[in-house]
């Protein structure tokens, strides 16, 4: 029996454990697919997190602002004495020299009773986590549109693939019929020549298809880190309706309410309305309960009085400090706090007004692109009829292969221009939640509903 060399078996086990996370080129992959593997492997998702997560320290660095503070210290020292006493002053002799140590340790506890500024400062902490909760919910947002933007364009590459493939093959029937009619002399040399330029111009065409595919596709491997296999396109019944509620004022009214980008700034202008109350707070006095103990000891001194000494003081009190003048610097901070609160009222009516702007995008875009879907639905039927015909009259010959052509090309061309147009629909109806503010997993589930197979 032959054996299997260990480094070719650790290849193939390494190829087992790797195979179930590998996704199969014939795999259809749905849009809540590809929106779980971003999840899980978007920076800047995960960057949102992370933010979050230090965010939420910032409440806990303003809670330990109200709470006591208890400090311990200890020491320990060696001191050498030299003592001369002249004069008549000899009641502890003449003098001399030694050397002892001194060793101790104290502990103080400061408790605050009155902190207007950590107050202040605590509320701004709670402020903080919440708007980083809303930046976190606006990442998550963004992604749900990135993933779905990104996915719709390789539907839309993938999908012309097809249709320049079913135009190829339509087109080499037809050059096939040219060149065969030509043999028996019912047809002229430019019939082969059309049709042969048709078909490659249609192979140039699939070639620049299949390389947009392939850019369109790192696309989504830039956010989830892999390539994708086969998506999931629009299904033929696809019902395109308008928006609901169908008026554009109620979706301005809910993104002035909901949208998130408008949230963001909104805390941010709570937490310069409190800056300026924590500025303020400067100017007030502030009390704190204190006390200490300190224990001190040494075994010798520079006389005999003080030998072996073991002093213990426990004191507790009231402290009050009152600011009297600190060069102008809290007023400065003051006038600082109030251009920043002002400032972030000009945010906060920027971010609503760009809010109104991209709700009613968003409606028109839906409203739009409903009605040119029906459009190019019956475009398509239009479409077919006017091959069928033109088949027809080429058969009875009152219609040239030409004809045949022009009536293929415009065929596809109206099914891939149906194709975008529902694509274009899908993407315009999450964008128009995402402006509104609404935008939940829920609705790329609907979304993926749509789709075949998923």
């Amino acid at each position: 029996m032959r054996k299997i060399p260990p480094s070719r078996l650790l290849l193939v086990l390494c190829a087992i454990l790797v195979a179930p996370f590998r996704v199969s080129a014939d795999e259809i992959q749905s849009l809540v697919d590809i929106y779980r593997l971003a999840q899980a492997n978007d920076p800047v998702l995960a960057s949102a997190q992370s933010s979050r997560l230090a965010a939420q320290e910032k409440l806990v660095q303003g809670r330990a602002l109200m709470l006591p503070t208890v400090t311990a210290g200890a020491s320990l020292g060696h001191a050498n004495t030299n003592t001369e006493y002249g004069g008549t002053f000899t009641i502890f002799g003449t003098g001399g020299s030694g050397s002892y140590e001194t060793y101790g340790y104290n502990v103080n506890v400061t408790h605050p009773l009155f902190r207007k500024e950590n107050s202040v400062q605590y509320e701004q902490s709670k402020t903080q986590v919440a708007q980083a909760d809303e930046q976190l919910n606006n990442s998550r947002q963004d992604l749900m549109l990135r993933v779905s933007q990104a996915y719709f364009d390789v539907l839309l590459a993938q999908d012309k693939i097809d249709l320049i493939v079913a135009q190829k093959a339509a087109i080499t029937q037809q050059l096939e019929q040219a060149k065969a009619n030509f043999e028996v002399g019912t047809s002229t040399i430019t019939d082969v020549h059309e049709a042969q330029a048709r078909f490659d111009l249609t192979t140039a065409q699939e070639i620049a298809a299949m390389n947009d595919l392939e850019i369109r596709k790192r696309a989504i491997q830039a956010i989830t880190t892999q390539l994708p296999g086969r998506l999931a396109s629009a299904k033929a019944g696809l019902q395109a309706v308008p928006p609901q509620p169908a008026s554009m004022e109620s979706w301005v009214e809910l993104a002035e309410q909901n949208n998130l980008a408008l949230k963001v700034q909104l805390k941010s202008l709570e937490l310069a309305t409190q800056e300026i109350d924590r500025a303020h707070a400067r100017h007030l006095p502030t009390v704190d309960v204190v006390g200490s103990f300190a224990d001190t000891r040494n075994n010798g001194g520079a006389t005999p009085a003080s030998y072996l000494i073991d002093q213990r003081v426990l004191s507790v009190g009231l402290q009050l400090q009152l600011p009297v003048y600190q060069g102008g610097a809290i007023t400065s901070k003051e006038r600082e706090a109030s251009a920043n609160r002002q400032k972030a009222q000009d945010d906060v009516e920027t971010a609503r007004r760009q809010a109104d702007l991209q709700a009613r995008q968003a409606f028109l875009n839906v409203s739009s692109s409903v009605a040119q879907v029906k459009a190019y639905e019956q475009a398509l039927v239009s479409s077919q009829s006017q091959l069928d015909s033109t088949n027809l009259g080429y058969e009875v010959g009152v219609r040239t292969s030409v004809d045949v052509l022009n009536a293929q090309q415009q065929l596809f061309s109206a099914k891939r221009d149906l194709l975008q147009a529902r694509y274009t629909y899908l993407l315009s109806v999450l964008q128009l939640k995402a402006a509104a503010g609404v935008l939940q997993e829920k609705d790329l589930s609907e979304t993926s509903r749509q789709l075949q197979g998923a």
